[in-house]
């Protein structure tokens, strides 16, 4: 896949958490059309790059620009415009439709006191179509599963119609099956075109993508590059201190075989 020059751009960029330093020095690119995965692990600093990358968390030093403009620089409404934000799960607080819920994606778009227009309501019910809920639409968000939960928000999220989707471990709190539902839609929105950054503490999410991984090292050391170039037996060991084999298994479609890694 040829990709385009890169959409995000963050050059020599630092970050601390007071006096601990999480990365520093760091550059990366976000190609237009892609899906980065960020792969490390826990207290690798993974999420807190994710909202550097967004403008969520500034910089202690370098600079994060988005289509050639500083982020920093952008309004907090604009901001909201252009990156869109999926957080790991979370648990509702009120019984809201899940219409509503999705509705409020639009917020960097209207007033104090507007309401979604008729367009807006396209929009939201397109949103919920596309990643299959539009039935649930007149449910209250506290009844859904986590999987039908965490499919709403990314709704949510592409009603913002974002540049670019930043995706903090969307699967961390789903069982197999609703982690296979959303790493499907993931997959169908990339081959959309929809540029979105991933991070995971899962290897294999990132083998089941085409495209470009980032792996994140303690102390914010990133290596890059394609997945089948990064993710191998000596980067994952080094990476996560324990022995991890990558191996092939055939498709069931015939389509070649499926890279995946486990410890030993």
């Amino acid at each position: 896949m040829v990709l385009s020059e890169p959409l995000i751009e963050m050059r020599n960029a630092a970050f601390a958490y007071g006096a601990r330093a999480v990365f520093s020095g760091l550059d990366l690119d976000v190609n237009q059309g892609e899906l980065l995965s960020i792969l490390g692990p826990n207290g690798c600093g993974k999420s807190t790059l994710l909202r550097c990358l967004g403008g969520a968390l500034s910089l202690n030093e370098g600079s994060v620009r988005l289509g050639k403009t500083e982020l920093s620089s952008l309004p907090p409404n604009i901001r909201a415009r252009r990156v869109g934000f999926l957080f790991q799960q979370h648990t509702p607080s009120f019984p809201f439709r899940v219409f509503d819920v999705v509705s409020m994606g639009r917020a960097p778009y209207l007033g104090l006191f507007d309401v979604p227009s008729a367009a807006d309501a396209t929009l939201i019910a397109e949103a919920l179509e596309r990643v299959g809920m539009l039935h649930a639409r007149e449910r209250p968000y506290t009844e859904l599963s986590g999987g039908e939960r965490q499919l709403v928000l990314l709704a949510r999220t592409l009603v913002q119609q974002p540049e670019v989707i930043l995706l903090d471990e969307p699967t961390s709190h789903l069982d197999f099956r609703n982690q296979v539902v959303s790493l499907r839609m993931i997959s169908a929105l990339v081959q959309q075109g929809i540029t979105m950054v991933m991070t995971t503490h899962d290897p294999n999410h990132a083998l089941l993508f085409p495209g470009r991984v980032a792996l994140m090292k303690p102390g914010g050391t990133l290596l890059t590059g394609p997945a089948a170039e990064i993710i191998t037996d000596a980067t994952l060991t080094a990476t996560y201190g324990i022995d991890i084999a990558t191996f092939a298994v055939p498709r069931h479609s015939g389509s070649g075989d499926l890279r995946l890694c486990s410890p030993w």
